[in-house]
């Protein structure tokens, strides 16, 4: 972009940077897969990819480790937007990666032995505490060392650190616009629920019920992964007992939050009351997640 500046008769030419120069580099921590030889080479791979983009500053993985045992982070796959912007912000990242891989021994009806390497993936965004995006790679031989060279052979693609990056940048272009939006919004809030039937009555409050309960599935993709994990949901119930927003608060990945989420969209409920009078109302809603038996 140019602009021209006339003083005194003299024609002055101010150059400006573009906005690619301009731009500020995102800045991105990728903690160790665990603590597995396997799990600290994934990690490594990612960072490696990482660098080779010039949009990402990679934030030092020592640094960012340090970080992380500072607020008691011990490699959970399952955490709250709360926990999740508190581990970011100690890293002082915009956006960082987590995960876990190993390798192992698995047997079946067609195959008696054989050795499953793995690698799950998940990026989130520091600033909102979200899981922007989840992925599961596997490699399976009947030798650990097989397994694990296949595995790293898909890494070293860089299909998975593209996705990754693509995730980030979408994200942080849906943040910039939703915090425009904030900041020009004039929506009423929406009250939080009490905490207790107890303390509702205390308020002349009804809680919102459901017509009937319904129970997410459990995904394919996280029986693949033998997930476990707690998903809790903020749901914003209107005054005619309708779902009308519906936001993770504590997410798994694997797909439960997404089966999470469409489940509860379907939801109707008996809106809540104040002293007879339906009013809309947010409130939490938690479901445990469980290996179903074999």
């Amino acid at each position: 972009m140019r602009r021209l500046l006339f003083s005194f008769g003299l024609l002055l030419t101010v150059i400006y940077p573009t906005t690619s120069q301009t731009q500020q580099k995102i800045k991105v921590g990728v903690l160790n897969f665990g603590s597995t030889p396997l799990g600290k080479l994934t990690a490594d791979k990612l960072r490696i990819n990482f660098r080779g983009d010039p949009n990402i500053q990679l934030l030092d993985p020592d640094l960012s480790e340090a970080a992380a045992r500072g607020v008691g982070y011990s490699g959970s796959l399952n955490m709250s937007t709360s926990e999740a912007r508190d581990l970011g912000s100690a890293m002082d990242a915009e956006f960082y990666v987590i995960g876990d891989a190993q390798t192992l021994r698995r047997n079946s009806s067609t195959n008696p032995v054989y050795y499953e390497s793995y690698s799950s993936v998940f990026v989130i965004s520091a600033r909102t505490g979200r899981l922007i995006f989840w992925d599961r790679l596997k490699a399976e031989s009947d030798k650990t060392t097989a397994a694990e060279e296949q595995l790293d052979s898909t890494l070293k693609a860089k299909q998975t650190a593209e996705r990754c990056l693509e995730a980030i940048r979408k994200a942080q272009l849906e943040e910039s616009k939703q915090r425009a939006i904030e900041v020009g919004s004039t929506a009423p809030l929406i009250a939080d629920a009490p905490d207790d039937e107890k303390t509702a009555d205390s308020q002349g409050v009804r809680l919102p019920r459901p017509y009937r309960r319904l129970r997410p599935t459990y995904p394919g993709t996280a029986a693949d992964a033998d997930a476990e994990a707690t998903v809790d949901v903020l749901v914003d119930v209107g005054s005619d007992g309708e779902v009308t927003n519906v936001q993770i608060a504590r997410w798994g990945g694997f797909g439960l939050d997404e089966t999470t989420v469409a489940t509860v969209r379907q939801l109707h409920f008996f809106p809540a009351q104040r002293n007879g009078t339906p009013i809309p109302m947010r409130v939490l809603l938690r479901y445990n997640f469980r290996k179903p038996s074999k």
